[in-house]
């Protein structure tokens, strides 16, 4: 991430003011984790794309991906109070579960797996972070 993206990234995290509905706490707090989990993943590279008033995405990509500019992307939808939907390719990720969306066309043209995360939820991140992790294998043998 350069300089002036990290930035902006740094700035919108600082002023990030946490909804007082309780029902809907915990989202920064989630956005950061996922944040912090995927800068630790070796090869990867992130990159913040801000749309106020629409979404703030976090995007991933691996430097071993050649037909892809990334493997995942965590935006923070703008709402009454916001909530994140995580998005991977479709054929990067399985759902076992079935806990996903499939929205045909939904990430950059093309079919995708997303989880909406309106609240901090432990269970469902930990089954996000198993999903990162697929993603970013299949990045990894990409070429």
């Amino acid at each position: 991430m350069n300089e002036k993206t990290e930035q902006e990234l740094n700035t919108f995290i600082d002023e990030w003011k946490e909804t007082a509905d309780k029902n809907k706490s915990g989202n920064k707090e989630s956005f950061l984790h996922f944040k912090n989990y995927l800068a630790k993943k070796d090869g990867v590279t992130l990159d913040f794309v801000a749309r106020p008033g629409v979404t703030y995405s976090l995007r991933a990509v691996h430097a071993n991906q050649k037909t892809k500019n990334l493997f995942v992307m965590v935006d923070v939808i703008e709402d009454v109070s916001r909530w994140l939907s995580i998005c991977f390719y479709g054929e990067m990720v399985t759902d076992v579960e079935k806990r996903g969306d499939f929205v045909p066309g939904g990430l950059m043209g093309e079919d995708a797996v997303c989880f909406d995360l309106v609240e901090h939820d432990e269970v469902l991140i930990k089954y996000i972070e198993t999903r990162l992790d697929e993603a970013c294998s299949s990045a990894a043998a990409s070429s």
